[in-house]
Parts: C-alpha cells; sequence; structure tokens
C-alpha cells in the first residue's frame, strides 16, 4: 500500500502566493487537500485545491483537472475553474487550482442528518433528476465522471428540489459507452442508498423498484441507455 502523504494543515490566515488567506479547511482525498481562501485584493472567497506532489508528477494530476474542468465549463453541475497557482509550503513549490467556492454539503452528511437518516421517495427522485440532467450535460460533452458516490456530491436544499455539484473527476481513460454507462448505474446508486439501502428496499414503493432493479447492473443498463433517458423516464414516468 502506498504511504498517505505528509498532510499540508494549512493554518488559518496562512497567506499563500502573496495573494490569498487561508479561512479553513474543507476536506482532503488521495490527491490533496481543499480549503477555503480569501483573494487579498478582492477580498473574494473562492476554493483551492493543493495536490500532493507524489500524487502529481510532472503536474501531471493538477494539468488533467484543469484541462477536464475547463472542456466541461458549461456543464452546471461541475464546479467551475479559475486559475492554476503554486505557494512554497513546507520546503517545496506546491500547485494548487483555485476554483468557484460552492456552499453545501456532502451527501452523505447530508442524509445522515434526516429522520432515519434517509430521504422518502419523493425527496429522492428530485435527487436522481438532479443527476441525470447533470450527467446528461457531461456525458453530451462527450466526457463523463467515472466515480460517483455520496462523498463526491454537494448538495443543497432548494425548494422542493436540490443543486448539486459533483467533485473529484480523477478518472483518467478516455470516454466509451460502457464508463458513461457506469455514470447512469452508479447515479441509481446514489438513489437507492438515499432511500436507505437494501434494509429499506423491499417497503419501497414499485415506482421506485422500477428504477432501481434491486441494483443488478444488467438490468438497469437494459432500461436506461443514458442519462438523457434516465432524465426523461424520471419527467413522464407514473407514480403506483
Amino acid at each position: 500500500m502506498a504511504k498517505r502523504p505528509q498532510p499540508f494543515a494549512l493554518p488559518v490566515g496562512r497567506r499563500l502566493a502573496g495573494k490569498y488567506d487561508v479561512i479553513e479547511f474543507l476536506g482532503g482525498g488521495w490527491e490533496g487537500e481543499v480549503y477555503r481562501v480569501r483573494e487579498d485584493v478582492t477580498g473574494i472567497e473562492q476554493a483551492a485545491k493543493f495536490f500532493y506532489p507524489a500524487h502529481n508528477l510532472n503536474d501531471r494530476a493538477i494539468k488533467f483537472h484543469a484541462r477536464k474542468l475547463h472542456k466541461l465549463r458549461n456543464c452546471k453541475i461541475l464546479i467551475q475553474y479559475l486559475t492554476m497557482d503554486e505557494a512554497r509550503i513546507g520546503g517545496q513549490q506546491i500547485k494548487f487550482l483555485v476554483s468557484e467556492l460552492v456552499e453545501g454539503q456532502l451527501l452523505s452528511e447530508f442524509l445522515q442528518e434526516l429522520p432515519g437518516k434517509r430521504m422518502q421517495a419523493f425527496e429522492a427522485m428530485h435527487l436522481l433528476h438532479a443527476l441525470a440532467v447533470g450527467l446528461e450535460e457531461i456525458h453530451q460533452a462527450r466526457d463523463y465522471h467515472g466515480d460517483l458516490h455520496t462523498d463526491n456530491v454537494l448538495i443543497r436544499r432548494r425548494g422542493i428540489s436540490f443543486d448539486l455539484k459533483l467533485v473529484d473527476l480523477y478518472h483518467w481513460s478516455a470516454p466509451t459507452r460502457e464508463n458513461i454507462l457506469d455514470d447512469v448505474i452508479a447515479a441509481i446508486g446514489i438513489f437507492h442508498e438515499a432511500l436507505g439501502g437494501a434494509q429499506h428496499y423491499a417497503r419501497q414503493p414499485g415506482s421506485v423498484k422500477s428504477i432501481c432493479k434491486g441494483l443488478r447492473r444488467s438490468l438497469i443498463r437494459r432500461k436506461f441507455r443514458s442519462a438523457a433517458h434516465l432524465r426523461s423516464y424520471l419527467e413522464t414516468m407514473a407514480w403506483d
């Protein structure tokens, strides 16, 4: 197993690149750490993702992220990339991406705060529809996410629906019909989890089961050929 990199652990108030001040730590993962920062000149708060050097050899990871986010800049479900910069941290020059700061919380945390730690069917249908709409835009741009789960979805409630943002598009392989369909299957997996997972599945209405198909990949693939097909189905389905 690869050794976990030494965390940056940037303190609040740390000045970076002579123009950003650290406000708070937002989270971390395999590639690096994300902080809320404030641009000194404008006072605008943004998100900055700092890449561990061991996981960003020859700047490959940071360039991949920047180019992919730029390519998909018209997809509303993705965070907008702004610029790349670097700062000296722990004796090394560390590259980081600056992007828009999105308010919200991880879907995994959001679900934990709900009664019973799950959504009701009507709420979950709106969640799945928002995912399908967002994925449809990504797939129309001939790309895919590749790692959809409740820790990679930022959510904010808006009326009866939800504003969503997807994070961590780090899969390197070129888009194919297979991995695009995997996004659709993963979205339905999120829907299933939001409803409480396997322990509540037997009591779900037929309208839910007609989508989840018991999470059998072959049945889901046969019914939903694309995110657009899933989105259209949700908009015209009959409730039982």
